[in-house]
């Protein structure tokens, strides 16, 4: 078995460590290299559009062109979360299938007809609003669903790929284009279990994002839901354990926690910042959602904002200013609206900066427009009829996370080198 993390001597090996199984075959990259695949991407388009077309003579549709030149990827699916509430954790009973559509908004044949290319498949796990204190049980509900990943992968290796790094995923969207280049992300450290020995193994077995916080306090960072913080932001242990993420080259996602916490956060990272599924708060001012100083800093860190498509945080009641809490509109909350987070963010800080973080199969009920994940081209068409350029929506669908991801891979290279040590317990 490889060792769970590279010493400075193999640094330069961190992008050949893998999860199993299965998993796509790295091609071993230069920086430049890796870099360049979207461009060799986009000169692929040029003239090979989609496999039934003949090259260089089919005129392809704008929504095709977006979705030839970057894998559409989202960056917050709890499928596995769903699985394991819905069906027990059991994938091999008759009730359960590719080829059948789920009761829920996710499913192999919708995923296929919305063009789903590379995913973050989120392991949520609920927390102790109560108590920040640690709870083992945690480690084993986390690892049931990362567990549930890898059987899905194994079970249907011709839609999933479990990938190690950037430029895997990529070479799953050139070599394999109707697999679904995966990463998993753990939705709040109190799934580490005070240990970060726990955020290692996950790393190992594929986990590159953590969410610092769920809907509770922790004690590394507070939360935007309850109403009193309990660290005022980042807490020490917080602090060395962003370090600890940069190093390991996994991304610190921002989305659920306090202002506090994603400014003490920005000013203590090393890599870029994801926010995997959130929105404007200058169009919803939802507490869930991020305003606009910290999309500033945001695109001063070079990260990216993943719009979701969670109805109560995309719509809110324009009085809700005027109260303590807003009061979502989900019923009404529609595929423009969507449109207009992405908008709003992208013409204030760069569309570079916008990313896809829909929350399907973790919301109850959908906007309309995009009910499930079949919609995606839907939205894609939105935003080029708005004026969207291409390029620009194709780093928003997909494009923009992987750049961030790539950065945050860099980021861990240069630290082994530099012989930080892993983070002791």
């Amino acid at each position: 078995m490889p060792p769970l993390l590279p010493t400075e001597k193999d640094a330069a090996d961190l992008r050949q460590h893998q999860a199993s199984p299965p998993v796509a075959e790295p091609v071993e990259p230069s920086s430049w290299k890796r870099r360049a695949l979207g461009l060799v991407a986009v000169g692929l388009v040029a003239c090979y559009g989609i496999a039934h077309l003949s090259p260089c003579h089919t005129r392809l549709d704008p929504v095709e062109q977006v979705l030839q030149l970057q894998p559409l990827t989202d960056g917050h699916n709890d499928f596995a979360e769903f699985i394991r509430s819905y069906y027990n954790n059991h994938i091999y009973q008759s009730n359960f299938s590719d080829k059948i559509e789920l009761p829920g908004q996710v499913d192999s044949p919708r995923l296929e007809k919305g063009r789903v290319r590379g995913q973050f498949w989120s392991v949520y796990v609920a927390c102790n609003e109560s108590s920040p204190s640690p709870n083992y049980e945690y480690i084993h509900d986390t690892l049931q669903q990362i567990d549930l990943i890898h059987r899905l992968a194994t079970l249907y290796p011709e839609h999933l790929a479990l990938v190690p790094n950037t430029t895997a995923f990529h070479h799953t969207f050139k070599a394999s284009p109707t697999r679904i280049a995966s990463f998993l992300g753990i939705e709040g450290l109190h799934q580490i279990g005070s240990s970060a020995s726990a955020l290692r193994l996950y790393h190992s077995l594929g986990v590159r994002y953590a969410t610092l916080t769920g809907f509770c306090h922790n004690e590394y960072a507070d939360s935007a839901s309850p109403a009193h913080p309990l660290h005022n932001g980042l807490s020490s242990a917080g602090r060395h354990m962003v370090l600890e993420m940069n190093r390991l080259g996994m991304a610190v996602d921002l989305a659920h926690v306090s202002v506090k916490t994603m400014h003490d956060t920005l000013d203590t990272t090393k890599a870029p910042v994801i926010f995997s599924h959130s929105s404007a708060y200058a169009l919803c001012n939802h507490p869930r959602n991020v305003p606009d100083d910290i999309l500033r800093r945001l695109a001063e860190n070079g990260g990216v904002v993943m719009i979701t498509f969670f109805p109560e945080y995309t719509r809110c009641d324009s009085d809700s200013d005027n109260s303590d809490e807003p009061e979502p509109k989900s019923d009404g909350a529609t595929l423009s609206d969507v449109a207009d987070h992405i908008q709003y963010v992208g013409e204030m800080i760069g569309y570079k900066h916008v990313g896809l973080g829909s929350d399907f199969d973790g919301m109850g009920s959908a906007v309309r427009g995009l009910e499930d994940v079949s919609k995606y081209p839907d939205l894609i068409r939105e935003l080029l009829r708005r004026g969207v350029g291409v390029r620009d929506v194709a780093g928003v669908i997909g494009g923009n996370v992987l750049r961030v991801m790539a950065d945050v891979e860099d980021v861990a290279v240069e630290m082994v080198k530099e012989g930080v040590k892993p983070l002791e317990d």
